[in-house]
């Protein structure tokens, strides 16, 4: 019976814990399915034409707190992405609902997989399906449209394109003189305090300066010998300005009897008392200056009235000017302002010579002399080579070349032995009119069509060719030449002194002959260039990594 109870017991025990690890288990799994993010993606379309776009959504439904991941950049391959749409999302209680639109395309036909894309959520990878796309090709109507012949090469007028660069340089130039000249010639300055009295008349001025005199902290202060020391250099200079007597280097002594003289000559109608009063104040500013004598205060203030109405009597007592010295006076006001304005002129100039020289100097530092030189003044070669290029096929075989202008198909006679061997010569070629540059192509079609071209022969003939046009001290080397489609040849090249264009003169100058060819046909490219014609050499370079040649008849 124990035994039997007991295996109740622990049955009923077994029971409890099953049930409650299955009521675990079940509300476990029901929260894991709650919060397992769903991800659904589609697009619009899956046919399109070249170069239409589809747009791909995806759509993640998760909670509101998780981390969501969309792909980013090209992820899409072999479809372009043109463009990733701003993310909508939508809140419905406490879970979130994130779509995303990208615009892809792609510019060939046929049929691409859409690969599968990852999204991150929490860390954690989540992978939409793949899709096929299918695209087409844009349908031709060959049948109804005209075909015509192709055309023969034209001769374009030269682009005008630098001329906006020249533009814009004369508009800065002109904008930066203007600048100077209105800054240090036409520009009324704001003139100081010290400055705006300077330019009263010496009277007014010598009012002015009295009244600041009254205001200042001097007698407070106890500055008793600055205070005279102002006051009678006030009235000096006024007196040397508007009486024009020799004042400020004058003593006492010498100065009054000046003014007696000219009282007495009747040039100045001053009475003795006023001299006097004058005479008495100039004695007591030389013993403050010189004794360190000590005035009251009231009498200080005293002399400063009186030295203002001596300057008021003074001027009263003037004789009004004549007409000549009025003349004189404009005159003299005219010269100053012309010797001003010689002076504003003559700093704007200088400031602009040392704003150019210094600019100039800085960039030829900076980018060297020539570089510079070339630059501001021109190069006909540098500006073939920073100019627009023209990529074109020349003759038959042809010759695919970039070169800075466009070659002109050349007029050529061959001689009777010759025509013998060859059943047609095509050339092109340009050469500028300064610089020696000189860009030719020749494509050969023998007469006979088994017959290998023979380089050995072409070279020494072009070796004999330029002796004969006057060419001398001609160095040749020679070397294996391979083209960027993987067509082989040879190259000769060297230097030498050759006839400039339009002269007997001899001068340096460098040469490179690529020849390829095959049976029954030879194709040439050449080209010549002054030595010292880096631009030139430049030229040189990127035309030999531009060619492609033909080598089917």
């Amino acid at each position: 019976m124990m035994n039997e109870k007991l295996k109740i017991e622990n049955y009923n025990s077994l029971l409890k814990w099953s049930s409650f690890l299955c009521f675990f288990l079940y509300f476990s799994f029901f929260g894991y399915s709650q919060t397992t993010p769903k991800i659904s993606s589609q697009v619009d379309t899956t046919f399109i034409k070249i170069g239409q776009q589809i747009i791909w959504t995806v759509s993640v439904d998760t909670d509101s707190t998780a981390q969501v991941i969309f792909p980013e950049g090209q992820t899409f391959s072999p479809l372009e992405t043109v463009e990733a749409f701003k993310t909508d999302t939508t809140r419905k209680k406490d879970r979130f609902t994130l779509e995303k639109s990208y615009a892809l395309t792609q510019f060939d036909s046929g049929s691409y997989k859409l690969p599968t894309q990852r999204i991150a959520i929490n860390g954690q990878g989540f992978f939409t399906d793949s899709l096929r796309i299918n695209v087409a090709t844009v349908p031709v109507d060959t049948l109804n449209q005209k075909m015509y012949d192709i055309k023969d090469l034209m001769v374009v007028a030269k682009s005008q394109s630098s001329w906006w660069k020249i533009t814009v340089w004369l508009l800065l130039s002109l904008i930066v003189i203007g600048g100077l000249l209105y800054w240090f010639v036409f520009r009324k300055k704001t003139l100081t305090e010290e400055e705006k009295v300077a330019l009263l008349p010496p009277y007014d001025r010598a009012l002015l300066e009295l009244k600041k005199l009254e205001n200042s902290r001097y007698l407070i202060q106890d500055e008793y010998k600055k205070y005279y020391s102002e006051l009678t250099e006030i009235v000096r200079s006024y007196l040397e300005e508007d009486v024009n007597v020799s004042a400020l280097e004058s003593t006492t002594d010498q100065l009054i009897d000046k003014l007696e003289l000219m009282t007495d000559a009747g040039e100045l109608e001053l009475d003795k008392d006023t001299i006097s009063q004058f005479k008495r104040i100039l004695q007591t500013a030389d013993l403050v200056k010189f004794a360190k004598s000590k005035p009251d205060t009231s009498v200080a203030e005293q002399d400063r009235k009186s030295i203002e109405q001596i300057v008021v009597k003074t001027h009263d007592a003037l004789p009004e000017p004549t007409e000549e010295e009025l003349m004189e006076q404009a005159e003299y006001i005219e010269e100053r302002e012309r010797k001003k304005l010689k002076k504003r002129i003559i700093i704007a100039s200088v400031s602009l010579v040392a704003l150019v020289l210094i600019s100039a100097i800085s960039v030829s530092a900076y980018f060297g002399f020539k570089l510079t030189k070339d630059t501001i003044f021109g190069h006909p070669t540098k500006e073939l080579l920073e100019g627009e290029w023209v990529r074109s096929s020349y003759g038959f075989p042809p010759v695919i070349i970039e070169t800075p202008k466009v070659l002109i198909r050349q007029e050529t006679k061959l001689e009777p032995e010759a025509m013998a061997n060859i059943k047609e010569l095509q050339n092109f070629q340009y050469q500028s009119k300064i610089g020696s540059l000189l860009i030719s192509t020749t494509s050969i079609t023998l007469a006979n069509p088994e017959q290998e071209a023979v380089f050995d022969q072409t070279v020494e003939q072009f070796i004999k060719t330029l002796e004969a046009q006057g060419a001398k001290n001609i160095i040749t080397k020679e070397e294996e030449f391979t083209t960027l489609t993987g067509v082989k040849g040879v190259k000769v090249f060297g230097s030498g002194k050759f006839k400039n264009q339009g002269s007997e003169e001899l001068v340096r100058g460098q040469y490179s002959l690529l020849l390829f060819g095959g049976k029954g046909f030879q194709q040439q490219i050449f080209l010549t260039w002054l030595a010292d014609d880096t631009y030139a050499q430049e030229i040189s370079k990127r035309i030999l990594e531009t060619i492609e040649v033909k080598l089917e008849l």
